[in-house]
């Protein structure tokens, strides 16, 4: 008895190899699978770290211009003056009719770099915040208007001190990125009365 030869054998181990075949190309369309499910988290993973340290510029950017505007060693040089004052000498941004970017040219500038802040120094030199992924860190800063001071004292409401108010857009961008992240802050400074 030879089985082996019979028609039904030889349709068994074809049946046998479609269905190992059927088997490895399911295999196959798992590992692929697989695969681009993983380059696919990576990709997002890179992408929500370059927007979170851009961010992170955006702050720093931010806090640069509150140090700078607070650093003594500015405030008392003549030949330097910080954003506030810059800003306050451009006219005054009408924030219904404008709007404060981060692209806009014609405000006062101020970078942070990975070289951190210094004090005496005006940190108005482009560089970079981050080299890996590579980030910059900018800010953007505009008088607003002088209004009279708000608050419990009436000293400061019936004298000839105002309050002049400031917008501060901090940015970041990222080196491979089309857009800025972006936050702002308000700022409110006692100075003298314009009409004074």
């Amino acid at each position: 008895m030879k089985l082996n030869n019979t028609p039904l054998a030889a349709t068994q181990h074809g049946l046998v190899m479609v269905f190992a075949l059927l088997v490895l190309l399911s295999m196959t369309v798992l590992g692929v699978a697989s695969v681009s499910s993983g380059l696919m988290q990576n990709k997002m993973a890179s992408s929500m770290e370059r927007k979170s340290v851009a961010f992170d510029a955006a702050e720093a950017a931010l806090a640069g211009v509150v140090f700078e505007s607070e650093d003594e060693t500015v405030l008392v040089d003549p030949l330097l003056t910080d954003p506030l004052s810059e800003a306050r000498q451009q006219p005054a941004l009408d924030l219904e009719n404008d709007s404060l970017s981060c692209f806009d040219d014609n405000r006062t500038d101020r970078f942070t770099t990975s070289n951190g802040l210094t004090r005496g120094t005006r940190h108005t030199a482009d560089g970079s915040f981050r080299a890996n992924p590579q980030v910059r860190s900018w800010s953007k800063t505009s008088f607003v208007r002088e209004q009279a001071c708000r608050g419990s004292s009436n000293v400061i409401g019936g004298s000839n001190i105002s309050c002049h108010v400031f917008v501060i857009r901090g940015c970041g961008q990222a080196a491979d990125s089309n857009y800025a992240v972006a936050n702002s802050l308000s700022a409110a400074v006692f100075a003298p009365a314009s009409g004074q």
